[in-house]
């Protein structure tokens, strides 16, 4: 069976469960980044150990080019004619 994400859902990153932020349980920010949950108990296990879950800041479209760039050219500038 295939879920998927819709618009208005986030996935708690504890237990891989769908969130809507609306009727969330529990939410906290980590990195910048708020996060939902869907019980008190995974908000208080991604607390006591972030590290483990995940939780990476969305970089924005410049770095992403930025960073395909440097994977293309093995980080080193165009040579010149």
């Amino acid at each position: 069976m295939t879920h998927h994400l819709k618009k208005n859902q986030t996935i708690d990153p504890v237990c891989g469960m769908f969130v809507d932020p609306a009727t969330a349980a529990a939410k906290t920010y980590h990195n910048g980044i708020q996060i939902y949950f869907c019980a008190h108990r995974c908000k208080k296990a991604f607390e006591a150990e972030p590290n483990n879950y995940a939780v990476k800041k969305r970089k924005g479209f410049w770095q992403r080019y930025l960073d395909r760039l440097n994977r293309a050219t093995g980080g080193q500038p165009p040579a010149c004619h």
